[in-house]
């Protein structure tokens, strides 16, 4: 009982702020919609017995790429919308789409056996790090070094467009 309770407390974690990620106008508020989704996804994984895809899913979605997402939107300009549209037209391509992955998702249900019998887990986490830092340490090492100069390379790209929009502000302001 106590399990389906948090299975369900879980699922909604994951599902309800989804929900508000789709159907926000407000990109920021869905960046933040969507730490909830994969707070609830990471929970759902640590339930089930998956506890290095729950870590993997705290430190890389919610560690890197949500924060990556949410610094972008926060250190762009965007500029106001131009024409939109409205009423039915814009409603009806995304539902075509929402009835097809429904529809894939329940013959995919309806047709598995799931008469399975519970198989206890172990945990893999040991394993998965003692390979992570001998036999597979130098890709590891390569992506690391890689991702921190792409991290520079942002970094160094902002500033000088920075510099560049603020020396435009100063010949704009002495005109």
């Amino acid at each position: 009982m106590i399990r389906d309770l948090v299975f369900v407390a879980l699922a909604l974690l994951a599902v309800v702020p989804a929900i508000w990620v789709v159907s926000s106008r407000n990109i920021v508020h869905a960046g933040f919609a969507l730490l909830f989704t994969l707070l609830g996804v990471a929970g759902l994984y640590a339930f089930l017995g998956a506890d290095f895809l729950a870590v993997t899913q705290l430190m890389v979605y919610v560690g890197g790429v949500l924060v990556l997402i949410l610094f972008t939107v926060m250190m762009t300009h965007v500029p106001a919308a131009g024409k939109r549209r409205h009423g039915l037209d814009r409603l009806v391509p995304p539902a075509v789409f929402a009835a097809a992955v429904f529809g894939v998702l329940y013959k995919v249900i309806t047709g598995v056996n799931w008469q399975a019998t519970a198989v206890p887990s172990k945990a893999t986490t040991a394993e998965i790090g003692t390979h992570l830092m001998t036999t597979y340490i130098f890709p590891f090492e390569y992506v690391s070094i890689v991702l921190l100069g792409a991290m520079i390379g942002a970094a160094i790209l902002i500033r000088e467009r920075r510099a560049t929009d603020d020396d435009e502000d100063n010949r704009e302001a002495q005109a």
